[in-house]
């Protein structure tokens, strides 16, 4: 089949939306979220509210200001998160440094021998020199002027500075896992040994890209799929998801917690992922995997 439907107007696009059962109060409102919000990237929200998925039928009582509301809500859920990544991020990045630049060397990046998959080893370092070629940062700028006979990579201190959350992630899961220092960083973040946390980093690197591209976190099946400690040394949920759950957000949210409790110690975060919700009360939180009575679970109080 050959796709052959041709671009629509802003008023064919309500036009269709009411025709197929939506409820538009304010057509002029529409026409100026329309306008500023691609149709297809508000369709991730009402496609829900839709009783016939082939025919783009609406279930009764859909209405556009709910769409607007869902959109709204994910907006500002991506804009929480980021914060509390940013500082997992920071954290993970200085553990990284300091303990494998005191086991090993400042250039610990550059030994192949202390990595597990060396083609993911040359991609991790591929992705590194490309960031310091790029910089502007006036650190990089002296180094490259000062040491341009020394055909090394900055020290991690400065080369790791540049990484993304991804790269960093990828890096301490490669590191191999007879590496002293790979399970001091896991332990120092509450992970107790370095079989849990790379998969927890993996998953909110995910989540992290989610929300640099502005995607929806709402309603979405997420790829991660974390290992979970049975007896975790600090303070945990009672009610944990099971594995089929792992889909959802909740508990990566719970992850993310969990690192922000050691890594930045009265955060908040807690308060301002209710006072969100709060505020949004027509968000359905299944749609986010949050358990039944999550708020009364001491993890989430305090």
């Amino acid at each position: 089949m050959i796709y052959s439907k041709a671009p629509t107007t802003i008023e064919e696009q309500i036009d269709q939306l009411i025709e197929r059962g939506m409820s538009i109060t304010n057509r002029e409102e529409a026409k100026h979220f329309l306008g500023n919000i691609s149709y297809y990237r508000l369709a991730g929200y009402w496609w829900p509210m839709q009783s016939d998925k082939k025919n783009h039928t609406f279930k009764p009582n859909s209405s556009f200001d709910d769409v607007i509301s869902l959109y709204n809500f994910d907006r500002e859920l991506r804009i929480l998160l980021f914060d509390v990544i940013e500082r997992i991020e920071i954290g993970l990045r200085t553990r990284l440094i300091y303990h494998m630049s005191h086991h090993h060397s400042p250039w610990w990046l550059e030994n192949v021998s202390l990595f597990n998959d060396t083609i993911a080893h040359i991609k991790s370092l591929y992705s590194i020199q490309e960031e310091i070629e790029r910089s502007k940062e006036t650190f990089i700028k002296e180094h490259n002027l000062k040491y341009k006979e020394d055909g090394r990579l900055p020290p991690a201190w400065k080369s790791l500075e540049l990484t993304s959350f991804g790269t960093l992630s990828k890096l301490y899961g490669n590191l191999k896992n007879n590496l002293n220092a790979k399970n001091i960083i896991a332990e120092s973040l509450g992970a107790v040994n370095h079989t849990y946390l790379p998969s927890w980093l993996q998953s909110i690197a995910q989540i992290r890209n989610i929300c640099a591209h502005h995607g929806r976190l709402w309603n979405r099946n997420l790829p991660g799929r974390v290992k979970l400690l049975k007896r975790p040394p600090f303070a945990w949920i009672t009610n944990v998801p099971t594995e089929c759950e792992f889909q959802h957000l909740y508990i990566h949210l719970c992850l993310m917690k969990y690192l922000l409790d050691v890594i930045s110690p009265g955060h908040h975060f807690e308060v301002k992922l209710k006072d969100l919700i709060d505020k949004y009360p027509t968000i359905d939180e299944r749609a986010l995997g949050l358990k039944q009575e999550w708020r009364k679970e001491s993890f989430w109080n305090g």
